[in-house]
Parts: structure tokens; C-alpha cells; sequence
């Protein structure tokens, strides 16, 4: 017996769900199919009986692959014991990863390392989805990537300088008349964009624009050992509109994870790219991506200017994505594409930086299968920032400045020296360097030497300094 007062003649969504209906895009037409049928002079009892037809059955839970099920292949070799402890990390979280149903495959690349709780994409790690994109697998960073910029014969300390008065570090964006122009045209997309058009959002795609963060993010000046032109690279991802979407994007995947697999991982939930969400999502992706190249342009133009250099080649890549490949989603966690055409801007070169006192690889290349056609997008850590703080001992950040980085320019936006970020707490450049060659995930083309670069420094999180001022 209905419960639908019918001398109102209205349905509403609250009967539609009891009649065991879905929520979704399709109620308002079938609310205005009920009650159009109702006006007409349909009984409640005869609408209810009508849509059933319409009724989408809920699904059944998708289980988890079972252990080993979906392989994937370790591009990575141990030298050490720091290795090896961290080899065994990786593969235990990997191991987690692919028991999530959507997973069709994963590798590992040589700079791997663990980036949160075990299931947690690792970074250097590559997981192949089938019509599924997983927020979590690009994480908050979303289109993390690197651009360089041929100066020609632009003094390196020149261009340094120059840089070094036009980029910003830190947290947050630039105060109101220090601004780069954004994109109207851009920002008209993001407004017509689910994931995109919320006020905070759009606020900070206008604030964020010409910054680059901190953490291991950086502007690196150097010459290139083929031709010996200046060359200026620059290091970060999305700021706060990617770091927006990704939040949107994980609870969005929460409801269907809840809904189609809720022994998945949190982390590891998706959002099923043939729903309306899902094709909402994958355009989000391709406007942050846009935005965050023109981010990298906005820096690099503006270091042209004042240094009054000359441009010559420029290009870039990205290493925290999601890409397609036929009907097949690969999250790059960390991991740099290394297939012709990615991308309709692909240069066919991309880039890989090891640490502060070593060259910038520029490198072609290959699409090896057991890679999934990724190579690694830079040097890793074995161990995580406080470990290297504590295995500092007495020394302190001067010193270890002075005596690994002898004879580079390198600066701190803040001020402050972050240990964290010396070439000490990375892997050896030349292990990546020789398993690059030894798995045949890339050709190197050339090798940026490196004059100097420009990190954020050790700046306290924006929630210490709240503290503080209490």
C-alpha cells in the first residue's frame, strides 16, 4: 500500500528510492515521467508498477583479486642493505595494490620507493586499470612534471638570478597584485566542470598560478653537455586546484567503492570511467593538465624576460597521472610515460632529474612492456626524511650543504636549508642511472650539468605557524 498522498499528485525522489530505485543522474527524468503519468490521471500503484522497469539492480560486490593473481614486474635491482629494506617495502605494498578488481597489471621502475600505508601506490610504482581511475593513484600532486627550456647562451647565474626574482615557493599563492595572468578560457572550463567550479577551486587556479610549492619541488639552471646551451628546468605539479580535485575525486570513488567493492582499500577506490562521474573526471584531469603547463610556462616566460635570454626548445612531461591507452588507464605514481605519442604535446624527450648536484637526463623513450612503457622519473629515497635527519648525527645542514653540493649555486627560497632535499637522502644517481640502461626503459639523449638551483627551504607547515601565533 502506498504511503504517496495522492490528492497532491507529486512523486518525489524520497519514493522513488523506496520503490528501490537507484540515486542517480536518471531520477529527474523518471520524477518527470511519474509525475506526468500522475497528472494524467495514473494512479500511485500504476506509476510504481510502470517504473519498474526501470529499476537497475544493485551490483554485486567485486572481491579482490586473489594474492599474486595479476603480476608485475620489479625494473629495480638491489646494491645495499638501505635497498633491499626498501625493495621489500615496495613489493609488500605493491603486492596489496594489486588485489583491487579493476587491476589488469603494475611495474615498479628503479627510483621506487614507499609513499604511505601498505596498498598505497608506491612511488616509481605503475598500475594498469581497466575502466577505472583511481584517484589515489596519482594522489593530492596531481601532474607533478618537469619543463625545459633552452636558453642559449644565457649566462647561468644570470638566468638564475632572474629566476630566482620572478618564481615563489611555499605554501599558498601569490597576494593580490603580485598575480600571473590565467587563462580566461581556461577558467571558463573549470566553471563548466563538476570536479572544477567550486569557489575555492577557481580561487586558487587564479592564486596558485607562477608558484611551484616546496617539499622536492625546484628551478634547476645548468648547460647542456651536448651542445653546451643554457638550459632552466622546473619542477612541480598542480597546487591547490589539483590538490582540490583529488579531494573531490577520493569521495566521489568512496561512494563507489562503498557501493561496487568495500573490501577494496580506501585508497585504492575508483570511480568506474564510463559514468557520467568518470567522464566528468577524465576531462577535470586534461583541464588541471593544462593548467599546470601553462603554470611551468608562466615561470619560464617570466625568467626569459628579466633575464633578456633568448628561448630555444622547450618541452615537458609528467610523472603523477592517469593515461590512456586503448581502453586501459595507467596511473604513473611517480613514473615518467616513455611511449611515442602520449600525449598530443609529447616531444618524444622527457625528463629525469636525480638530485640537486647531479645532471638533468634528458632521455627518448622506449615503451618497454615489462614497464608498461613508463621509465622513472628520477633518483627515490631509501629511507624517509626524518631517517635522513637522524642519520645526520652532529653534522649539520651547512655542513652537509658545503660538502655535497661544492661548487653549485644553490638557494632556499625560505631561506632555511632542508636537509631533507640534499643529494645525501636520495638513492645514487648513477644506480638509477645504470638500471635505466640494464632494463632498457630509456635511451639517454643528453645530460643538463647542473650551475645551481632554487628548493622552497624548510618551511614550517602553515598549521605550526597558526600554532604559534596563538
Amino acid at each position: 500500500m502506498t504511503t504517496i498522498d495522492e490528492t497532491k499528485h507529486i512523486v518525489t525522489g524520497k519514493d522513488l528510492i523506496a520503490w528501490g530505485h537507484r540515486p542517480g543522474p536518471e531520477f529527474a527524468s523518471l520524477l518527470e515521467k511519474a509525475n506526468c503519468a500522475v497528472s494524467e490521471g495514473a494512479s500511485i500503484d500504476a506509476v510504481q508498477k510502470q517504473l519498474e522497469l526501470f529499476i537497475v539492480p544493485m551490483p554485486d560486490h567485486l572481491p579482490l583479486h586473489p594474492d599474486g593473481k595479476i603480476p608485475y614486474h620489479m625494473n629495480i635491482d638491489v646494491s645495499e642493505d638501505d635497498e633491499l629494506d626498501n625493495v621489500e617495502k615496495v613489493k609488500l605494498t605493491m603486492n596489496a595494490v594489486m588485489r583491487t578488481p579493476t587491476i589488469v597489471g603494475g611495474a615498479v621502475m628503479p627510483d621506487a620507493c614507499p609513499a604511505g600505508p601498505i596498498g598505497t601506490i608506491p612511488v616509481g610504482g605503475v598500475v594498469a586499470a581497466k575502466n577505472a581511475i583511481h584517484p589515489g593513484m596519482h594522489s593530492a600532486d596531481i601532474c607533478c612534471s618537469v619543463m625545459f627550456t633552452d636558453l642559449g647562451d644565457a649566462d647561468p647565474k644570470t638566468v638564475l638570478d632572474a629566476a630566482h626574482s620572478v618564481t615563489h615557493f611555499g605554501p599558498g599563492g601569490r597576494r593580490n597584485g603580485q598575480r600571473f595572468t590565467t587563462s580566461l578560457k581556461l577558467l571558463d572550463a573549470f566553471r563548466e566542470n563538476r570536479f572544477l567550479r567550486g569557489p575555492r577551486t577557481m580561487r586558487m587556479a587564479q592564486e596558485h598560478m607562477g608558484t611551484q610549492g616546496d617539499g622536492n619541488h625546484f628551478l634547476f639552471v645548468g648547460r647542456s653537455r651536448k651542445t653546451g646551451r643554457t638550459a632552466m628546468v622546473t619542477h612541480h605539479g598542480s597546487r591547490g586546484p589539483g590538490a582540490m580535485l583529488y579531494k573531490e575525486g577520493m569521495i566521489v570513488a568512496e561512494k563507489f567503492r562503498r557501493e561496487l567493492s568495500p573490501k577494496t582499500l580506501k585508497q585504492n577506490a575508483w570511480i568506474p570511467a564510463d559514468t557520467l562521474e568518470g567522464v566528468a573526471y577524465w576531462e577535470a584531469l586534461q583541464l588541471i593538465r593544462k593548467w599546470t603547463k601553462a603554470n611551468h610556462n608562466a615561470i619560464h616566460q617570466a625568467t626569459l624576460e628579466v633575464a633578456k635570454a633568448q628561448m630555444g626548445d622547450r618541452f615537458w612531461n609528467e610523472h603523477n597521472f592517469v593515461f590512456k591507452r586503448d581502453d586501459i588507464y595507467l596511473h604513473g605514481k611517480g613514473a615518467t610515460p616513455a611511449w611515442d605519442g602520449y600525449a598530443s604535446d609529447a616531444s618524444g624527450l622527457t625528463l629525469v632529474p636525480l638530485n640537486m648536484s647531479e645532471p638533468v637526463l634528458v632521455v627518448k623513450g622506449s615503451d618497454a612492456g615489462h614497464a608498461l612503457g613508463f621509465a622513472p622519473h628520477g633518483a627515490g629515497r631509501n629511507y624517509s626524511r626524518s631517517e635522513h635527519r637522524r642519520r645526520m648525527g652532529s653534522a649539520t645542514a651547512e655542513d652537509l650543504l658545503i660538502a655535497e653540493t661544492k661548487g653549485l649555486d644553490i638557494r632556499f627560497h625560505a631561506g632555511p636549508i632542508d636537509p631533507s632535499e640534499l643529494p645525501s637522502s636520495y638513492k645514487k644517481a648513477e644506480t638509477v642511472v645504470s638500471q635505466i640502461s640494464k632494463f632498457e626503459l630509456a635511451d639517454i639523449e643528453d645530460y643538463i650539468d647542473p650551475y645551481g638551483c632554487i628548493m622552497a627551504g624548510d618551511v614550517p607547515p602553515p598549521w605550526l605557524n597558526r600554532k604559534k601565533r596563538k
